[in-house]
């Protein structure tokens, strides 16, 4: 019979596995993926009062600019725009609102179908777009000062990173008399903040011409005009 000697490579496999039986039990390998684990946990924590902070947001921690009531009859096309009244019908994610000059269709949105954001009757003070006819609503005052923000409750989208981030005070945090100003130098009146993206401001703004303009204001001052009115 022939003798076969092993190759080099399989003595020394064979060596270690002889030498990790004779030292006794093997040391586990540290898991690879607990530095993943850590940024998880990280982030989890704050997406965990993700309802809380959505929550509070809602109750009207906004950096909106607040808008003086106009007289529902007197509503013109415009990036931001309130009107006060008394809800009259509701239909799904819509209602009517009316003053003693006349009624305005509210519309809320996803966050308005099947939820009582308001009732036959209250007084309330809605802020928002007003376009085609509609007033889309942004912010609703109740008659008590509650405030209730409506679709988005500023800032990055809830659930992302830079939304967890902004809970627990590591998101981006922009100067807004500082942008405000840079809308100003580049030729805009009657400013106001609509809302916060990311790392962007959403703002109404009149252009020289005293039409309204729909702005993308970046927290580096950049300004973009997204639409006209």
């Amino acid at each position: 019979m022939t003798e076969t000697t092993p190759s080099p490579e399989t003595a020394r496999t064979s060596e270690t596995f002889q030498t990790s039986d004779s030292a006794g039990p093997a040391v586990a390998p540290t898991p690879r993926r607990s530095r993943r684990a850590l940024v998880v946990g990280a982030i989890a924590a704050p997406l965990a009062f993700g309802a809380i902070g959505l929550s509070l947001a809602q109750t009207g921690t906004s950096m909106m600019t607040p808008v003086e009531p106009t007289a529902i009859s007197a509503l013109k096309a415009s990036g931001s725009i309130a009107a006060k009244g008394d809800v009259a019908e509701i239909y799904g994610n819509k209602f009517v609102m009316q003053d003693g000059t006349g009624k305005a269709l509210v519309e809320t949105g996803p966050q308005g179908e099947g939820a009582a954001l308001v009732k036959p009757g209250e007084a309330v003070t809605v802020q928002g777009r007003f376009e085609n006819g509609f007033l889309h609503a942004m912010l609703i005052t109740r008659a008590d000062g509650s405030r209730v923000l409506v679709g988005p409750a500023g800032g990055p989208p809830p659930g992302t990173l830079d939304w967890a981030k902004d809970r627990v005070g590591l998101g981006a945090s922009p100067d807004v008399p500082a942008l405000t100003a840079q809308v100003a130098s580049a030729g805009y009146s009657d400013i106001r903040v609509t809302g916060r993206g990311t790392r962007h401001l959403e703002v109404a703004a009149r252009g020289s011409d005293g039409r309204e303009r729909q702005l993308h204001v970046g927290f580096d001052g950049q300004v973009r005009e997204r639409r006209v009115f």
